[in-house]
């Protein structure tokens, strides 16, 4: 069943990259008294992805911070090294905390893992944005198949009032 609003993230193990190599992360690490504006996405390095998504919530990350956000946080179903990379390959600096949900272990929790072998990638994460206080989901926008619609960093920038 997929997340909706109202909900608590589910619990889930998943990692980052720190300057010592990549360490555990949980959601409660993420999500436990903070305000979250978190985005996920198919993959790492794919062309919407790197285009229009991860770009996006840089640009706005200033924005996000005055409305309140705590923590800007991209995930997909990739090891911490790819999401280090491409945080890196992208210029993200401190802006969106790069989050690796290599096992898929959240995209499964939340229900929106995609089934991307017809492409050879694999189980995958749905694209979708949300926003998140305390582990509860006040603002949740998934996408359809192949859309990049209601995911962006625009429309959940206007969902925070």
């Amino acid at each position: 069943m997929t997340i909706e609003k109202g909900q608590t993230i589910p619990a889930a193990r998943m990692r980052i990259m720190t300057a010592e190599g990549p360490k555990d992360f949980t959601t409660d690490d993420l999500f436990k008294g903070k305000k979250v504006a978190i985005f996920g996405l198919p993959g790492a390095f794919t062309p919407t992805c790197s285009a229009k998504h991860l770009p996006g919530f840089v640009e706005k990350a200033d924005a996000f911070k005055a409305k309140g956000i705590d923590t800007i946080a991209c995930v997909s179903v990739n090891d911490a090294f790819v999401m280090d990379a491409w945080g890196k390959s992208q210029n993200v600096g401190d802006k969106v905390k790069m989050v690796a949900d290599g096992n898929g272990a959240l995209a499964k929790a939340m229900g929106i893992e995609m089934d991307g072998t017809a492409n050879v990638m694999g189980t995958r994460m749905r694209r979708f944005s949300a926003y998140v206080v305390d582990g509860k989901v006040e603002a949740f926008n998934l996408e359809k198949p192949g859309a990049f619609e209601v995911s962006d960093a625009g429309t959940l920038l206007k969902q925070l009032g």
